[in-house]
């Protein structure tokens, strides 16, 4: 999934600058009263937030590198990631990386916005194969490499975690900076455990240092059944996430403020942790929403606007997990939780604008006698303008490819009876798909096209127009019938387009109406 554009006559909903100085100020704040030594547990996507740019029109999807830009010469990062997660081969859903890919490309993606990261910790180690490779690459890369190993029975165990056994056991990492924000590719990657072993350290040495959570989501200000905050649920209905008035915030301070299920469950430890950590020291904060430095809920400037992309966001989410069931990564318990907060949301798939007419193209493409093998799929667009476009399968063309083009068209004026793609071309990679590759298809996949596009485009002045056109897809909505191939799916990423499926194998509507 990608951020949103701005389409014609949009509606923004948050204002970035307005939220980048508030944030700011709260965590130079917080550093105060830290005695001048931060360890900030950093959740949510540093470089690339495009759930955040989706549930609130106007936000930057690099806001926050760019809030740490104004602070890099406070702060370093450490990035840490879980020994098992790199083990199992986990993915991370927006790039299609695993997490040892992920930390590579988040590193490089940090250095190159001139932050420092101090190094990576390979985390809950038990000499995994795979986690020791990363870390040889690592180094040989030039990239400092710490590893914490796994402390039996943690956090529950407290008296062995706080102790020369436990935290003392882990390596130190001397980060000179006031500020240290500590990220990784995605949940459990051991964020928190890494800050609390820096914090036994520091005491053992005699330094003072604070903790703070920054977690965009659930906006804690915003009520708890706001669409926003639903949203979050939808985000992680996988893990089972849920909001809820924080209860300790409300006996400490008299408010309510929305906090989720596992910070507010893990509370009573890890303040008992915090305070066996200080010893006779004073642990500032009265509830779990107090160790936040979120102000998200500042840069909101229009409620309706944000309400409704996070209603469109959470019907987003939905199609994700039903593709995830049908493919085997998700569980139908997972799909229960994403329906029950559909109807918590009163949201349906039909309100995402492009679901009804993808489904009709489907049924066309039947009427036309066009489907390959009785397989009949649709897909539709929703353009910058707010048009809706539609594409069909062919023996020519993938129902991804046909709509691509007519896409192109529609913005560029070209007559449908235009041609984009040179048939000689077309030929060429046909042949090469069923006589040299052996495959069974001779239809063209969106990277095929793509391919096929931009070599036309040498010779063809209306190609050449088209190809130029592409760069204003992005962030634009679609939706098909039928699960992508490979092929069509790397194409899509490219092109940066928020994608929905029903994903269906092969939809034959055979008990669709005709008309």
């Amino acid at each position: 999934m990608h951020s949103p554009r701005k389409k014609k006559g949009q509606v923004l909903g948050f204002d970035t600058q307005k939220y980048l100085d508030a944030q700011t100020r709260a965590i130079m704040s917080r550093v105060e009263k830290s005695g001048n030594k931060l360890y900030l547990e950093f959740g949510g996507k540093l470089c690339y937030d495009y759930h955040a740019a989706r549930v609130l029109p106007g936000y930057d999807p690099e806001a926050k590198v760019k809030m740490f830009q104004r602070l890099r010469k406070d702060m370093a990062i450490v990035y840490c990631v879980g020994a098992k997660d790199i083990e199992k081969g986990k993915v991370r859903f927006d790039f299609g990386l695993t997490y040892d890919q992920q930390t590579l490309k988040d590193i490089s993606d940090i250095r190159e916005r001139d932050i420092p990261v101090h190094g990576v910790v390979i985390t809950r180690f038990e000499g995994e194969e795979r986690a020791v490779k990363f870390r040889r690459r690592l180094e040989n890369l030039g990239i400092k490499v710490y590893v914490h190993t796994e402390i039996k029975g943690y956090p529950n165990d407290i008296d062995l975690a706080v102790s020369d056994r436990g935290y003392g056991a882990q390596p130190y990492v001397d980060v000179k900076k006031p500020i240290v924000v500590v990220t990784g590719p995605g949940p459990g990657s051991g964020k928190m455990s890494f800050c609390l072993t820096q914090m036994y350290h520091d005491h053992k040495r005699g330094l003072e240092s604070g903790f703070a959570k920054f977690e965009t989501f659930p906006i804690w200000n915003l009520p708890l059944n706001h669409p926003v905050n639903i949203a979050y649920e939808a985000a992680t209905a996988d893990l089972g996430d849920f909001n809820m008035v924080d209860p300790f915030h409300l006996k400490a301070y008299r408010k309510k403020a929305v906090n989720y299920n596992r910070d507010i469950e893990n509370f009573g430890i890890l303040l008992k942790i915090l305070k066996r950590i200080a010893g006779d020291g004073d642990v500032p904060y009265r509830s779990p929403t107090g160790m936040g430095v979120n102000t998200a809920g500042s840069g909101i400037i229009n409620d309706d606007a944000v309400r409704e992309a996070s209603r469109q966001e959470i019907i987003r989410r939905y199609f994700r997990y039903r593709k995830e069931v049908f493919t085997g990564i998700e569980t139908p318990q997972t799909l229960q939780r994403i329906n029950d907060i559909m109807e918590k949301a009163g949201v349906k798939e039909e309100d995402r604008n492009v679901v009804g007419p993808a489904r009709k193209a489907a049924i066309d493409a039947k009427k036309g006698g066009k489907g390959n093998k009785g397989v009949f799929c649709g897909a539709a667009l929703e353009m910058p303008d707010g048009r809706i476009v539609t594409g069909k399968n062919s023996p020519l063309l993938h129902a991804e490819s046909a709509l691509i083009l007519n896409a192109l068209k529609e913005m560029s004026n070209i007559p449908d009876k235009i041609h984009l793609l040179p048939p000689a071309v077309i030929g060429d990679i046909r042949k090469l798909k069923t006589e040299t590759l052996g495959d069974k298809s001779e239809s063209l996949n969106l990277n095929e096209t793509l391919i096929a596009l931009s070599i036309g485009a040498s010779s063809n002045h209306v190609a050449e127009t088209c190809l130029e056109m592409l760069k204003k897809l992005r962030g634009c909505e679609m939706h098909t019938t039928h699960m992508p191939t490979e092929g069509d799916e790397a194409g899509l990423r490219k092109l940066g387009l928020n994608v929905t499926t029903d994903a269906k194998p092969g939809v034959k509507y055979a008990d669709q109406p005709e008309d």
